[in-house]
């Protein structure tokens, strides 16, 4: 697929990138809780960031290849 056909700006890019890297420190934020004994919902934190994580990378690889990132 070509820029043009997904209609990816340098800008939507560098938003798109912005945005995972939000969920980069989201993620690290509810891994370090996680680890708090007193809180609840440990395993539920782990999945959540876990998640976040993945998501975060599937951005990052949209705006490098299509937001002309590189």
């Amino acid at each position: 697929m070509s820029l043009e056909l997904l209609g990816f700006s340098r800008h939507a890019g560098l938003r798109l990138a912005e945005v995972a890297y939000l969920l980069l420190a989201i993620a690290g934020i509810w891994l370090g809780a996680a680890q708090i004994p007193r809180l609840r919902f440990a395993a539920g934190r782990t999945i959540v960031a876990g998640l976040a994580l993945a998501l975060a990378g599937l951005l990052l690889i949209v705006a490098t290849h299509w937001g002309h990132l590189s």
